[in-house]
Protein backbone atom coordinates (compact mmCIF):
# COMPACT_ATOMS: atom_id res chain seq x y z
CA UNK A 1 0.00 0.00 0.00
CA UNK A 2 1.17 3.83 -0.02
CA UNK A 3 -0.63 7.54 0.37
CA UNK A 4 -2.04 7.31 -2.69
CA UNK A 5 -3.98 4.01 -2.07
CA UNK A 6 -5.76 5.33 0.77
CA UNK A 7 -9.39 6.41 0.16
CA UNK A 8 -9.89 9.78 1.16
CA UNK A 9 -8.76 11.23 4.43
CA UNK A 10 -6.82 14.10 3.05
CA UNK A 11 -6.16 16.47 5.87
CA UNK A 12 -5.97 13.01 7.95
CA UNK A 13 -3.04 11.94 5.93
CA UNK A 14 -1.76 15.29 5.62
CA UNK A 15 -1.41 15.79 9.45
CA UNK A 16 0.42 12.59 9.59
CA UNK A 17 2.64 13.17 6.56
CA UNK A 18 4.01 16.58 7.84
CA UNK A 19 4.81 14.40 11.60
CA UNK A 20 6.80 12.23 10.09
CA UNK A 21 8.75 14.30 7.77
CA UNK A 22 9.40 16.70 10.45
CA UNK A 23 10.88 13.83 13.35
CA UNK A 24 7.61 14.70 15.36
CA UNK A 25 5.82 11.57 15.38
CA UNK A 26 3.84 11.00 18.44
CA UNK A 27 4.75 7.99 20.46
CA UNK A 28 0.75 7.38 20.72
CA UNK A 29 -2.09 7.88 18.34
CA UNK A 30 -5.78 7.52 18.99
CA UNK A 31 -7.63 6.82 15.43
CA UNK A 32 -11.34 7.62 15.86
CA UNK A 33 -14.09 7.30 13.59
CA UNK A 34 -16.85 5.11 11.75
CA UNK A 35 -16.28 1.29 10.91
CA UNK A 36 -15.09 0.63 7.52
CA UNK A 37 -13.53 4.47 7.45
CA UNK A 38 -9.90 3.10 6.67
CA UNK A 39 -8.37 4.03 10.51
CA UNK A 40 -6.55 0.66 10.38
CA UNK A 41 -5.30 0.66 6.89
CA UNK A 42 -3.66 4.05 7.57
CA UNK A 43 -2.01 2.24 10.58
CA UNK A 44 -0.95 0.14 8.97
CA UNK A 45 0.73 1.97 5.90
CA UNK A 46 2.35 3.82 8.76
CA UNK A 47 4.13 0.74 10.28
CA UNK A 48 5.28 -0.08 7.10
CA UNK A 49 6.48 3.25 6.21
CA UNK A 50 8.83 3.05 9.41
CA UNK A 51 9.96 -0.50 8.00
CA UNK A 52 10.53 0.05 4.33
CA UNK A 53 13.55 -0.42 3.00
CA UNK A 54 12.90 1.77 -0.04
CA UNK A 55 11.79 4.80 2.26
CA UNK A 56 14.56 7.16 2.91
CA UNK A 57 14.73 11.13 3.79
CA UNK A 58 10.87 11.40 2.16
CA UNK A 59 7.98 10.01 2.93
CA UNK A 60 5.72 11.44 0.88
CA UNK A 61 4.98 8.75 -1.16
CA UNK A 62 4.55 6.53 1.65
CA UNK A 63 5.45 2.99 2.17
CA UNK A 64 6.97 1.02 -1.51
CA UNK A 65 4.87 -1.85 -0.60
CA UNK A 66 6.55 -4.16 -2.44
CA UNK A 67 10.14 -4.83 -0.78
CA UNK A 68 10.62 -8.01 1.78
CA UNK A 69 9.85 -5.32 5.01
CA UNK A 70 6.33 -4.40 3.48
CA UNK A 71 5.78 -7.89 2.38
CA UNK A 72 6.15 -9.09 5.93
CA UNK A 73 4.22 -6.23 7.01
CA UNK A 74 1.17 -7.86 4.39
CA UNK A 75 1.43 -10.89 5.68
CA UNK A 76 1.02 -9.99 9.33
CA UNK A 77 4.84 -11.97 9.76
CA UNK A 78 6.87 -8.73 10.44
CA UNK A 79 8.81 -9.14 14.16
CA UNK A 80 8.27 -5.02 14.81
CA UNK A 81 4.90 -5.10 14.19
CA UNK A 82 2.04 -6.34 16.61
CA UNK A 83 -1.63 -6.27 15.89
CA UNK A 84 -3.88 -6.89 18.52
CA UNK A 85 -7.49 -7.79 18.31
CA UNK A 86 -9.96 -9.50 20.44
CA UNK A 87 -9.40 -13.13 20.36
CA UNK A 88 -10.24 -16.07 22.83
CA UNK A 89 -8.81 -17.12 25.91
CA UNK A 90 -7.86 -20.43 25.20
CA UNK A 91 -5.38 -19.05 23.23
CA UNK A 92 -3.58 -17.15 25.40
CA UNK A 93 -2.93 -19.98 28.57
CA UNK A 94 0.88 -21.13 29.00
CA UNK A 95 1.71 -23.08 25.98
CA UNK A 96 3.05 -26.68 26.51
CA UNK A 97 2.93 -29.24 24.08
CA UNK A 98 0.33 -31.30 25.87
CA UNK A 99 -2.09 -27.95 25.51
CA UNK A 100 -1.43 -27.38 22.09
CA UNK A 101 -2.83 -30.45 21.21
CA UNK A 102 -5.91 -29.96 23.42
CA UNK A 103 -8.86 -29.88 20.52
CA UNK A 104 -9.94 -26.65 22.05
CA UNK A 105 -6.81 -25.18 21.61
CA UNK A 106 -6.73 -25.92 17.97
CA UNK A 107 -9.94 -25.11 17.04
CA UNK A 108 -9.50 -21.83 18.33
CA UNK A 109 -6.34 -21.04 16.33
CA UNK A 110 -8.30 -22.33 13.55
CA UNK A 111 -10.86 -19.80 13.87
CA UNK A 112 -8.00 -16.77 14.68
CA UNK A 113 -5.84 -18.18 11.38
CA UNK A 114 -9.44 -17.57 9.08
CA UNK A 115 -9.42 -14.26 10.59
CA UNK A 116 -6.17 -13.19 9.78
CA UNK A 117 -6.49 -14.76 5.65
CA UNK A 118 -10.15 -12.48 5.93
CA UNK A 119 -7.97 -9.53 7.21
CA UNK A 120 -5.15 -10.07 4.60
CA UNK A 121 -7.69 -10.19 1.69
CA UNK A 122 -9.53 -7.04 3.12
CA UNK A 123 -7.60 -4.53 5.13
CA UNK A 124 -10.67 -2.70 5.91
CA UNK A 125 -12.38 -5.45 8.06
CA UNK A 126 -11.41 -5.73 11.73
CA UNK A 127 -11.22 -8.99 12.91
CA UNK A 128 -12.99 -10.52 16.75
CA UNK A 129 -13.56 -13.95 17.40
CA UNK A 130 -17.15 -14.32 18.40
CA UNK A 131 -16.10 -16.34 21.59
CA UNK A 132 -13.76 -13.38 23.23
CA UNK A 133 -14.07 -11.67 26.33
CA UNK A 134 -12.34 -8.26 24.59
CA UNK A 135 -8.92 -7.38 24.32
CA UNK A 136 -7.29 -9.52 27.42
CA UNK A 137 -4.55 -8.73 30.46
CA UNK A 138 -2.60 -11.69 28.57
CA UNK A 139 -2.19 -9.68 25.32
CA UNK A 140 -0.94 -6.63 26.76
CA UNK A 141 1.52 -8.45 29.17
CA UNK A 142 2.78 -10.11 26.22
CA UNK A 143 3.23 -6.64 24.79
CA UNK A 144 4.87 -5.26 27.34
CA UNK A 145 7.37 -8.23 27.17
CA UNK A 146 7.63 -7.51 23.50
CA UNK A 147 8.28 -3.54 24.13
CA UNK A 148 11.38 -4.02 26.20
CA UNK A 149 13.45 -5.21 23.30
CA UNK A 150 14.74 -2.80 20.61
CA UNK A 151 14.00 -3.44 16.97
CA UNK A 152 16.22 -3.32 13.96
CA UNK A 153 18.57 -1.02 13.59
CA UNK A 154 16.72 2.13 11.56
CA UNK A 155 12.93 1.35 12.41
CA UNK A 156 10.49 1.45 15.38
CA UNK A 157 7.84 -1.26 16.76
CA UNK A 158 4.35 -0.22 15.64
CA UNK A 159 1.59 -1.59 18.23
CA UNK A 160 -1.58 -1.76 16.55
CA UNK A 161 -4.81 -2.36 19.13
CA UNK A 162 -7.66 -2.94 16.95
CA UNK A 163 -11.18 -2.06 18.47
CA UNK A 164 -9.14 -0.84 21.09
CA UNK A 165 -13.18 0.09 23.21
CA UNK A 166 -12.85 -3.61 23.77
CA UNK A 167 -9.50 -3.98 25.86
CA UNK A 168 -10.79 -6.02 29.77
CA UNK A 169 -10.42 -3.11 32.30
CA UNK A 170 -7.43 -4.85 33.92
CA UNK A 171 -5.77 -4.67 30.08
CA UNK A 172 -6.63 -1.40 30.15
CA UNK A 173 -4.74 0.02 33.12
CA UNK A 174 -1.84 -2.38 31.63
CA UNK A 175 -2.13 -0.44 28.23
CA UNK A 176 -1.60 2.69 30.60
CA UNK A 177 1.46 1.93 32.08
CA UNK A 178 2.98 1.25 28.86
CA UNK A 179 1.59 4.78 27.84
CA UNK A 180 2.23 6.61 30.71
CA UNK A 181 6.24 5.10 30.45
CA UNK A 182 6.70 4.89 26.90
CA UNK A 183 9.48 3.36 25.30
CA UNK A 184 11.35 5.60 23.11
CA UNK A 185 11.23 2.80 20.22
CA UNK A 186 7.56 1.72 20.24
CA UNK A 187 4.82 3.65 18.40
CA UNK A 188 1.58 2.39 19.41
CA UNK A 189 -1.74 3.52 17.39
CA UNK A 190 -5.35 2.73 19.19
CA UNK A 191 -8.00 2.21 17.07
CA UNK A 192 -11.52 2.69 18.03
CA UNK A 193 -15.05 3.64 16.20
CA UNK A 194 -16.05 4.12 20.28
CA UNK A 195 -13.53 6.23 21.70
CA UNK A 196 -15.74 7.60 24.11
CA UNK A 197 -16.21 3.88 26.14
CA UNK A 198 -11.93 4.40 26.55
CA UNK A 199 -10.41 5.27 29.77
CA UNK A 200 -10.26 9.38 29.71
CA UNK A 201 -6.44 9.00 31.36
CA UNK A 202 -5.86 6.25 27.93
CA UNK A 203 -6.85 9.19 25.52
CA UNK A 204 -5.07 12.09 27.21
CA UNK A 205 -2.01 10.11 26.83
CA UNK A 206 -2.72 9.86 22.92
CA UNK A 207 -3.01 12.16 19.72
CA UNK A 208 -6.14 11.65 18.38
CA UNK A 209 -7.01 11.44 14.68
CA UNK A 210 -10.40 11.57 13.84
CA UNK A 211 -11.36 10.09 10.33
CA UNK A 212 -14.77 10.75 8.89
CA UNK A 213 -17.10 8.51 6.65
CA UNK A 214 -15.53 8.38 2.76
CA UNK A 215 -17.63 10.65 0.65
CA UNK A 216 -19.32 8.55 -2.37
CA UNK A 217 -17.40 10.86 -4.46
CA UNK A 218 -14.19 9.88 -2.76
CA UNK A 219 -14.82 6.20 -3.22
CA UNK A 220 -16.16 6.42 -6.76
CA UNK A 221 -13.03 8.42 -8.28
CA UNK A 222 -10.75 5.44 -6.36
CA UNK A 223 -12.85 2.73 -8.22
CA UNK A 224 -12.56 4.96 -11.50
CA UNK A 225 -9.03 4.82 -11.08
CA UNK A 226 -8.11 1.44 -9.39
CA UNK A 227 -10.92 -0.54 -10.73
CA UNK A 228 -11.44 1.09 -14.55
CA UNK A 229 -12.82 -2.54 -15.21
CA UNK A 230 -16.18 -1.68 -12.63
CA UNK A 231 -18.79 0.47 -15.02
CA UNK A 232 -22.48 1.48 -14.02
CA UNK A 233 -24.47 0.02 -12.87
CA UNK A 234 -22.36 -1.86 -10.64
CA UNK A 235 -19.94 0.95 -10.48
CA UNK A 236 -22.89 3.00 -8.75
CA UNK A 237 -24.37 0.28 -6.54
CA UNK A 238 -21.17 -0.28 -4.52
CA UNK A 239 -20.68 2.91 -4.36
CA UNK A 240 -24.59 3.34 -2.83
CA UNK A 241 -24.41 0.62 -1.24
CA UNK A 242 -21.28 0.83 0.99
CA UNK A 243 -22.23 4.14 2.06
CA UNK A 244 -18.59 5.36 2.81
CA UNK A 245 -18.18 1.85 4.57
CA UNK A 246 -14.81 0.80 2.91
CA UNK A 247 -15.29 -2.80 4.54
CA UNK A 248 -18.53 -3.53 2.59
CA UNK A 249 -17.38 -1.86 -0.65
CA UNK A 250 -14.16 -3.98 -0.67
CA UNK A 251 -16.27 -7.08 -0.34
CA UNK A 252 -18.58 -6.38 -3.08
CA UNK A 253 -15.48 -5.23 -5.36
CA UNK A 254 -13.75 -9.08 -4.29
CA UNK A 255 -17.45 -11.11 -4.95
CA UNK A 256 -17.31 -9.55 -8.48
CA UNK A 257 -18.80 -12.17 -11.15
CA UNK A 258 -16.05 -13.07 -13.69
CA UNK A 259 -18.85 -11.94 -16.34
CA UNK A 260 -19.30 -8.18 -16.29
CA UNK A 261 -22.90 -8.17 -17.17
CA UNK A 262 -23.67 -10.44 -14.75
CA UNK A 263 -21.50 -9.54 -11.38
CA UNK A 264 -22.19 -10.82 -8.22
CA UNK A 265 -23.45 -7.73 -6.64
CA UNK A 266 -26.43 -7.30 -9.59
CA UNK A 267 -27.11 -10.96 -9.54
CA UNK A 268 -28.29 -10.52 -5.50
CA UNK A 269 -29.91 -7.24 -6.51
CA UNK A 270 -32.07 -8.69 -9.00
CA UNK A 271 -32.74 -11.46 -7.16
CA UNK A 272 -34.14 -9.27 -4.31
CA UNK A 273 -36.30 -7.55 -6.34
CA UNK A 274 -37.41 -10.95 -7.94
CA UNK A 275 -38.07 -11.69 -4.44
CA UNK A 276 -39.62 -8.30 -4.03
CA UNK A 277 -42.29 -8.97 -7.08
CA UNK A 278 -43.80 -12.51 -5.71
CA UNK A 279 -44.09 -10.55 -2.15
CA UNK A 280 -46.35 -7.54 -3.89
CA UNK A 281 -48.01 -10.15 -5.71
CA UNK A 282 -51.02 -12.10 -3.71
CA UNK A 283 -51.41 -15.11 -5.99
CA UNK A 284 -47.58 -15.35 -4.86
CA UNK A 285 -46.98 -15.22 -1.39
CA UNK A 286 -46.78 -18.40 -0.96
CA UNK A 287 -43.70 -18.74 -3.50
CA UNK A 288 -42.00 -15.54 -1.74
CA UNK A 289 -41.90 -17.41 1.53
CA UNK A 290 -40.07 -19.87 -0.26
CA UNK A 291 -37.54 -17.82 -2.00
CA UNK A 292 -37.35 -16.31 1.63
CA UNK A 293 -36.17 -20.09 2.96
CA UNK A 294 -34.16 -20.21 0.45
CA UNK A 295 -32.10 -17.57 0.90
CA UNK A 296 -31.91 -18.02 4.41
CA UNK A 297 -30.59 -21.05 4.18
CA UNK A 298 -28.24 -20.83 1.03
CA UNK A 299 -26.84 -16.73 1.27
CA UNK A 300 -23.84 -16.45 2.76
CA UNK A 301 -24.11 -13.86 5.92
CA UNK A 302 -22.80 -10.86 3.65
CA UNK A 303 -24.70 -12.30 0.70
CA UNK A 304 -28.10 -11.62 2.82
CA UNK A 305 -26.77 -8.40 4.02
CA UNK A 306 -26.34 -6.98 0.22
CA UNK A 307 -29.62 -8.88 -0.14
CA UNK A 308 -31.27 -6.78 1.83
CA UNK A 309 -29.30 -3.86 1.37
CA UNK A 310 -29.92 -4.06 -2.47
CA UNK A 311 -33.64 -3.70 -1.33
CA UNK A 312 -33.16 -0.50 0.95
CA UNK A 313 -31.33 1.20 -2.18
CA UNK A 314 -34.18 -0.04 -4.31
CA UNK A 315 -37.15 1.61 -2.08
CA UNK A 316 -34.62 4.99 -1.84
CA UNK A 317 -34.63 5.48 -5.60
CA UNK A 318 -38.45 5.17 -5.39
CA UNK A 319 -38.56 7.55 -2.85
CA UNK A 320 -36.54 10.21 -4.72
CA UNK A 321 -38.28 9.44 -8.15
CA UNK A 322 -41.78 9.67 -5.84
CA UNK A 323 -40.76 13.12 -4.69
CA UNK A 324 -38.79 14.58 -7.56
CA UNK A 325 -40.27 12.40 -10.67
CA UNK A 326 -37.42 13.33 -12.92
CA UNK A 327 -34.69 12.34 -10.58
CA UNK A 328 -31.43 11.40 -11.92
CA UNK A 329 -29.02 9.98 -9.12
CA UNK A 330 -30.65 6.78 -8.83
CA UNK A 331 -28.83 4.14 -7.10
CA UNK A 332 -29.98 1.89 -9.62
CA UNK A 333 -30.06 4.00 -13.00
CA UNK A 334 -30.46 0.41 -14.95
CA UNK A 335 -33.63 -0.17 -13.74
CA UNK A 336 -35.23 3.36 -13.85
CA UNK A 337 -38.57 1.62 -15.50
CA UNK A 338 -39.18 -0.62 -12.92
CA UNK A 339 -38.57 1.83 -10.03
CA UNK A 340 -41.15 4.12 -11.65
CA UNK A 341 -43.73 0.95 -11.92
CA UNK A 342 -43.70 0.87 -8.45
CA UNK A 343 -44.16 4.87 -7.75
CA UNK A 344 -47.40 4.11 -10.21
CA UNK A 345 -48.68 1.36 -8.16
CA UNK A 346 -47.32 2.17 -4.78
CA UNK A 347 -47.77 5.85 -4.66
CA UNK A 348 -47.69 6.43 -0.67
CA UNK A 349 -46.17 3.78 1.32
CA UNK A 350 -44.34 4.75 4.46
CA UNK A 351 -40.68 4.68 3.73
CA UNK A 352 -39.90 5.54 6.87
CA UNK A 353 -40.95 2.70 8.21
CA UNK A 354 -39.80 0.18 5.35
CA UNK A 355 -35.79 1.54 5.73
CA UNK A 356 -36.29 1.08 9.59
CA UNK A 357 -36.91 -2.46 9.59
CA UNK A 358 -34.98 -3.39 6.61
CA UNK A 359 -31.96 -1.96 8.21
CA UNK A 360 -32.73 -3.39 11.02
CA UNK A 361 -32.59 -6.91 9.76
CA UNK A 362 -29.25 -6.26 8.17
CA UNK A 363 -27.93 -5.34 11.57
CA UNK A 364 -29.47 -8.48 12.93
CA UNK A 365 -27.38 -10.54 9.91
CA UNK A 366 -24.43 -8.70 11.13
CA UNK A 367 -24.73 -9.38 14.89
CA UNK A 368 -25.07 -13.38 13.70
CA UNK A 369 -28.80 -13.90 14.67
CA UNK A 370 -30.28 -16.93 13.06
CA UNK A 371 -30.30 -15.96 9.44
CA UNK A 372 -33.87 -18.01 8.71
CA UNK A 373 -35.50 -16.01 11.40
CA UNK A 374 -34.69 -12.43 10.64
CA UNK A 375 -35.93 -13.48 6.78
CA UNK A 376 -39.04 -14.47 7.60
CA UNK A 377 -39.70 -11.54 10.34
CA UNK A 378 -38.52 -9.52 7.54
CA UNK A 379 -41.27 -10.95 5.15
CA UNK A 380 -44.38 -11.05 7.25
CA UNK A 381 -43.11 -7.20 7.91
CA UNK A 382 -42.65 -5.66 4.69
CA UNK A 383 -45.83 -7.47 3.39
CA UNK A 384 -48.06 -5.83 6.00
CA UNK A 385 -46.49 -2.62 5.41
CA UNK A 386 -46.77 -2.57 1.28
CA UNK A 387 -50.83 -3.69 2.10
CA UNK A 388 -51.36 -0.57 3.63
CA UNK A 389 -50.20 1.47 0.63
Amino acid sequence: MSWNNIIGQKQQIRTLRKALETERFAHAYLFTGPEGSGKESVAFEIASIFNCRSVKTSNSKGACGTCPECLQVQSFMHPNIEYIFPVESSLLDPGDSAKKENKRFTEAKERYDALLEQKKQNPYFSPAMERSMGILTEQIITLQHKASFMPREGSKKIFIISQAERLHPSAANKILKLLEEPPPHVVFILVSSRPETLLPTIRSRCQTIKFSRVTAGDLKLWLLEHHPEIKDPELSFIVSFSRGNLRLAWELINSRHSNPSETATILLRNQALDYLRLLLTPSRFYEAINACEKHAKNFSRSELTLFLAALLLFFQDVNHRRIKPDFQELNNPDIADAIDRFVKNFPNPDFFKISTITEEAIRSIERNANPLLVMASFTAEIKALLQRV
